[in-house]
């Protein structure tokens, strides 16, 4: 509590005399962490009003805390609580955990963040909105933000995109959330195998079935769709984990499914503007906007905590989609999807990721360079992304690097650790997540690894 100032929550025991009271309260709190050293209390003014006490009361009591060494008090800085040294409990101390660089897929390298352009997209945002702009507004999102996306999504991946058709999500596990809400009369959703396993857990939790779709050098195989499934969840762009293109012959056949079986195509871009060696890969959504949902977020162009996504939605889905996110009651934040729309109109996006895509590229070239030094075997899939495939002779391989990282001070991730078959049995291999460490861990990463690999037999599936 404490008017105009800093709330503070204490029990004053009215069976002993008031100053003792919140004597033994504040010890209480001090000792026992609540109140932790340096925090600021309460002005004796404002929490006496707020006890409804005479401040003199309050007064004595932090008098007598601060003769006993609980609190410091200074003119000009008010009374804060001291740097306490606590008796031993005799709980167990905290063991010191050993940091360890993060080799793991599934951010980008978070120190490369545009703090500076993403604050000043939040003040010209704010200062240029109106006051109705923080009222709900609509499911579907911000108007600005969703003809931003349109705009955005059919000159940078070739989507056939109107306003109309997008909807603002909190990045794509929400937008999963929210489709397989929509589509629960699909029945079964086939799903990449490999492929994510909370992706399929999200799916499952809306009553749904899945099936495995076989990954192959050409990506996902559309044979393997069985007669139940009403929709097929696909990353054609950069398949996840494997790295491969979904081949032109591969994206006709599973169109052709959806259209003769009323069925959708997911499309998950998660990383479609990375793409290295040549051309971004064009969205699918393209050669079909009427059976193909098109999903992109800001995870790893920008960071995964904005939970900015998009949906780009087929005319017959636009109403089930609605309801199913009214029926999640998630949105997004007004201010950031304000920001996010400056930040794609004025050109800062596109900006932003031409530059981390030149770290990105280089930092993959050193990693492919260095394992060539270390094995014949090469990377798995093309060269895009903020991943890498390193296929490995078995599971009991698989885990033996990820352990040996470990102990090494390099979090690794693979195939069989992560989950990502659909059954037991699946290839092995490690998933490199070059984009993950930051600027200055990123050559301490690299030769970490190169520790790691350096004597094993590493063969090729």
């Amino acid at each position: 509590m404490g008017k105009l100032g800093i709330d503070l929550h204490i029990d004053v025991d009215g069976a002993e005399p008031r100053a003792r009271s919140i004597e033994t309260a504040l010890r209480e709190a001090v000792a026992t962490g609540r109140l932790a050293a340096g925090s600021r209390l309460p002005s004796t003014r404002g929490l006496a009003d707020d006890l409804g006490i005479a401040r003199g009361t309050v007064v004595a009591a932090y008098a007598q805390l601060v003769a006993e060494g609980w609190l410091v008090s200074a003119t000009g800085s008010g009374t804060r609580v001291a740097d306490v040294t606590l008796p031993h409990t005799g709980a167990p101390r905290a063991v010191p955990v050993r940091q360890v660089v993060d080799l793991r897929p599934g951010r980008p390298d978070l120190s490369l963040f545009p703090h500076s352009l993403w604050s000043a997209a939040v003040r010209r945002a704010l200062a240029a909105a109106d006051t109705g702009s923080m009222d709900y507004g609509d499911p579907a999102g911000s108007r600005l933000l969703r003809e931003a996306v349109a705009t955005y999504v059919s000159r940078a991946r070739g989507v056939r995109a109107e306003a109309e058709a997008v909807v603002i999500t909190s990045g794509f596990t929400h937008a999963l959330a929210v489709l397989s809400r929509a589509l629960r009369d699909a029945g079964t959703i086939a799903t990449e195998d490999p492929g994510l396993a909370h992706h399929r857990r999200l799916i499952h939790g809306a009553g749904l079935a899945t099936a495995p779709l076989r990954v192959g050098p050409d990506g996902a195989d559309p044979a393997d769709i069985p007669a139940r499934a009403g929709a097929v969840l696909l990353t054609p762009a950069h398949q996840h984990p494997r790295g491969v293109v979904l081949s032109r012959s591969a994206r006709g056949a599973f169109l052709a499914w959806a259209r003769d079986r009323d069925g959708y195509v997911i499309e998950d871009d998660y990383d479609g503007e990375f793409r290295y060696d040549k051309q971004p890969v064009g969205a699918m959504q393209a050669a079909d906007p009427d059976r193909v949902v098109f999903a992109g977020s800001t995870s790893k162009a920008l960071a995964p905590g904005l939970r900015l996504g998009w949906l780009v939605v087929p005319r017959r889905l636009r109403i089930p989609v609605l309801d199913a996110l009214a029926a999640t009651g998630a949105t997004v934040g007004a201010p950031d999807q304000l920001a996010l729309a400056e930040v794609l109109t004025r050109g800062d996006y596109d900006r932003h990721i031409r530059r981390t895509r030149q770290v990105y590229r280089r930092r993959r070239a050193e990693l492919a360079e260095r394992l060539a030094t270390l094995t014949d075997v090469p990377l798995d899939g093309v060269a895009a992304g903020l991943h890498a495939l390193l296929p490995l002779e078995s599971a009991h391989e698989e885990r033996r690097l990820v352990d040996a990282g470990l102990a090494a001070g390099v979090r690794l991730a693979g195939l069989h650790a992560a989950g990502y078959w659909h059954a037991a049995g699946g290839k092995a291999g490690l998933i490199i997540g070059y984009g993950t460490p930051p600027q200055h861990a990123w050559r301490a990463a690299l030769d970490t690894l190169e520790e790691v690999l350096r004597g094993a037999a590493i063969t090729h599936w």
